[in-house]
């Protein structure tokens, strides 16, 4: 990384998080990079946490696509988004001083409400009835009608989020390289009256999803991006669509996709 510098870590600011920080913004300076205060003027975004930490970097530091992002666990294992351990120093500067470190690009998609309010998530949208009732969506392909959904709620997932909240309801692990986003349904409703396709699907990265919300006493369903809710209540239609942003993070040569997949799940 000879031509980035500028570093800004995010992380929680209580006591403890705070102790147990300190020693890597000294070995950042030792090792030639500027710790800045201002995310905006940083090339390099260092998240000190678990995934959820990671997430919300992203999310704060506004999804910035001229930045290369890392994760460093605090938690005491590796995770998906965090290649080093806190306590694994030598780690960290054996990648730094010798290279050891590839670019890796993980898609997002943009969500839109009621064609006014635009999102970006990293992991996943969610949207969830708020009470105890039958939550109707109509889906559309391309502004094609596909099929009207009854049930708890639709997930919908980039395919590094594939190995989140949509793989809990059995949902498909799918290969960051390839350029598309799933949908998964939650305790979907099939019997003789009303019928869903029951499974995920996966969309290309040229389709668009939209879910209109059937206005029927489930007027103000619960949203989520990624691991953050939504204010916004009242929506009727949802437009979802593989954006045009990556973001850029930190591989290492040995740590691949696939072996985190392999280090978490078997």
């Amino acid at each position: 990384m000879p031509n980035r510098r500028n570093l800004y870590l995010y992380h929680k600011r209580d006591v403890e998080t705070l102790e147990k920080v300190a020693p890597l913004y000294e070995l950042a300076s030792q090792y030639g990079f500027n710790v800045v205060k201002d995310f905006n003027t940083a090339n390099i975004i260092v998240s000190i946490g678990g995934d959820g930490t990671f997430l919300q970097a992203v999310r704060k530091t506004g999804f910035k696509e001229d930045s290369l992002y890392a994760g460093i666990s605090t938690t005491g294992s590796l995770s998906l988004y965090c290649d080093f351990n806190i306590d694994d120093t030598a780690k960290m500067i054996e990648a730094m001083t010798n290279e050891q470190i590839e670019v890796r690009r993980y898609p997002t998609i943009d969500v839109t409400l009621d064609d006014e309010s635009t999102f970006s998530c990293l992991n996943e949208f969610s949207i969830r009835s708020a009470i105890i009732k039958t939550f109707v969506l109509d889906v559309f392909i391309d502004q094609n009608y596909f099929e009207t959904f009854r049930g708890d709620g639709m997930i919908v997932a980039t395919p590094t989020g594939s190995t989140a909240y949509t793989k809990s309801v059995n949902g498909s692990i799918v290969d960051p390289m390839l350029p598309c986003f799933q949908v998964s349904e939650l305790a979907s409703l099939n019997n003789n009256r009303y019928r869903t396709l029951g499974s995920s699907f996966i969309l290309s990265g040229d389709r668009q999803l939209t879910l209109k919300v059937a206005q029927a006493g489930n007027d103000y369903p619960t949203m989520g991006m990624d691991n953050e809710a939504l204010s916004i209540q009242h929506v009727e239609k949802i437009d979802i669509k593989l954006s045009g942003k990556v973001i850029k993070t930190v591989k290492l040569k040995d740590n691949s996709f696939w072996e985190k997949v392999k280090r978490t799940f078997l």
